[in-house]
């Protein structure tokens, strides 16, 4: 291996490449060659990098490092998925490390990384939210699992340390069917608003499955909604990708009310064929909508996906159990809507009414 001057007449003024023999995954001799480096100093560090990522040595830098792990892991999730991974490591654990060896992060870098992210703020002196501490936590984390997993890393410098933030919310906000009803009243006025929120509550689909939502999905005679793709913008591109989990694909049985409002709905939409979006809105248009609702009918404000923790809570009041919730709002396990269930506290209270009448021999 070396680097040379380069007097190739292709690069004008002083020049540096590199030419250096690696081992390929096939155990192949192969020769590799770069030009156009400034300075012998830059030509140097790419040979060094370079080669360490080709034998997968653990000294490469950090940066490199994540390449490679980004590299493995685009093939195994969705694009939306590895759009938001990309996004977190290159605004919140790229630019800290980037300067460091994979082998030489220690759990003190770690600590002062995590410290770091604590004290940022905002314009209105708000920082990130406990949840969002904790996915950048386990973003980190996940690299480096990976090096210990794949390249012989010794062990990941993240375990000796507390995680940062929560895993879930501390308060899951709902609205009963009381304050969704005085919320939709007010979206009249706007019938595209006002159906999408009808679709949002009344079945509990996910934002990005309503925005993919076709007339071909809905069997009115039937009363059936499919639910079999989800809408996500990633990196500007409008794509149309499969549901976020395998159980994501269900048919859902819609009530009479709803048929009879989307055939409505149907009715006036102007030239839209049958596997055309029928909600042709943004997530944002919908989050200004509800801004809207909310401060015209005096409810308070939640979030557009709240209303999916409403629908189920809705349903957990009804009385219907947790397995037949998860199929119908596609949930990956029975824990996820087990997590909805101290909603309506008051159902505590009738059961300890009914305990009452039963000590009592009243049932």
């Amino acid at each position: 291996m070396a680097v040379y001057k380069d007097k190739w007449n292709g690069y004008k003024g002083n020049s540096w490449r590199v030419a250096c023999y690696y081992t390929d995954w096939k155990g192949i001799r192969r020769k590799h060659e770069k030009r156009g480096f400034a300075t012998k100093k830059e030509a140097l560090a790419y040979e060094r990098e370079f080669l360490a990522k080709k034998t997968k040595d653990i000294n490469m830098g950090f940066g490199m490092f994540v390449d490679i792990y980004m590299d493995d892991l685009k093939p195994q999730i969705k694009a939306s998925t590895f759009a938001t991974k990309e996004n977190i490591i290159n605004t919140h654990i790229r630019p800290y490390f980037e300067n460091k060896s994979l082998s030489e992060v220690t759990s003190t870098d770690v600590l002062q990384w995590q410290n770091a992210l604590l004290g940022l703020r905002d314009g209105n002196g708000k920082g990130y939210s406990p949840t969002y501490l904790r996915t950048i936590q386990n973003q980190l984390n996940a690299i480096f699992n990976h090096a210990v997993k794949y390249y012989d890393l010794p062990k990941n410098p993240c375990i000796v340390n507390k995680k940062m933030g929560r895993a879930k919310a501390q308060e899951m906000l709902f609205w009963t069917k009381e304050e969704y009803l005085q919320f939709s009243e007010v979206m009249k006025d706007k019938p595209i608003s006002y159906y999408a929120f009808q679709i949002l509550y009344w079945t509990g689909i996910r934002c990005g499955e309503l925005l993919a939502l076709t007339k071909a999905d809905f069997d009115l005679e039937k009363r059936i909604l499919r639910i079999n793709k989800n809408f996500q913008v990633i990196k500007g591109e409008k794509m149309i990708v499969s549901p976020k989990t395998e159980k994501g694909n269900r048919l859902i049985d819609l009530p009479e009310f709803l048929c009879v409002e989307m055939e409505e709905f149907f009715d006036s939409l102007y030239k839209v064929d049958e596997n055309s979006r029928i909600f042709a809105v943004t997530k944002s248009y919908l989050h200004h909508e509800m801004d809207r609702g909310c401060r015209i009918s005096g409810v308070k404000r939640i979030r557009i996906h709240d209303l999916r923790h409403s629908s189920c809570a809705l349903l957990i009041n009804l009385g219907y159990s947790p397995i037949q919730i998860a199929e119908r709002l596609g949930h990956e396990s029975v824990t996820i809507t087990e997590r909805y269930s101290h909603l309506y506290p008051s159902v505590q209270r009738e059961m300890a009414n009914s305990l009452d009448k039963a000590f009592s021999g009243e049932e």
